[in-house]
C-alpha cells in the first residue's frame, strides 16, 4: 500500500495485459453503448471505425480494472475527483491492453487533513504500443497515520 508520502512526481507504475475479444465488446455495448459500430463488425465497416470497435466507456472500464491490478496501490483506494479523458485510437477485438500510471504532481489537501492530492496520468496502450486512451485524474490518497 502506498501512502501520500510514498508518491512523487515522475514515478511510474505498470499493469499486466488484458486481452479483449469481440464477444466482450458486443456484450458491453449491448448493455451500455448500443451503437452499431460497437455491436456488429459488418455495420461498423461503413463508419469512421472501419470495423468493430470497443466503446470508449468499455476502454475506460478496462483501464480501471488494469489500474486495480497494477503495482499502483494508493492507500484509501483509487478515488478521484475527475480529470481529462481522451480516446485516441479504437480498441479492436484481439487487442491486448495495459496501462502505465505516472505521478504528475502531489500536494497536501487543505480541506482534508488526512489526505493528499495526487495528479496522475493513466496511459492505456495496446499490443503495438499505440496509445488508445489517456486519463489524467486527481486522486485523494491517505496520509500515513502517526504511529501509536
Amino acid at each position: 500500500m502506498l501512502y501520500f508520502e510514498d508518491l512523487a512526481a515522475g514515478q511510474k507504475f505498470h499493469s499486466a495485459e488484458i486481452r479483449i475479444e469481440a464477444d466482450a465488446i458486443i456484450a458491453f455495448a449491448a448493455q451500455f453503448d448500443p451503437q452499431p459500430f460497437h455491436l456488429d463488425d459488418a455495420a461498423a465497416r461503413g463508419t469512421i471505425f472501419g470495423g468493430l470497435a470497443a466503446s470508449g466507456w468499455h476502454t475506460a472500464a478496462l483501464t480501471m480494472r488494469l489500474c486495480l491490478s497494477s503495482d499502483f496501490r494508493p492507500a484509501g483506494g483509487i478515488v478521484g475527483v475527475g480529470g481529462e479523458l481522451s480516446w485516441l485510437k479504437p480498441v479492436r477485438p484481439g487487442d491486448a491492453l495495459r496501462v502505465e500510471i505516472e505521478i504528475l504532481e502531489t500536494r497536501q489537501s487543505r480541506s482534508r487533513p488526512g489526505q493528499g492530492l495526487v495528479k496522475i496520468r493513466i496511459t492505456t496502450r495496446n499490443q503495438h504500443d499505440d496509445t488508445v486512451q489517456t486519463f489524467a485524474p486527481t486522486l485523494f490518497v491517505d496520509i500515513r497515520p502517526e504511529p501509536g
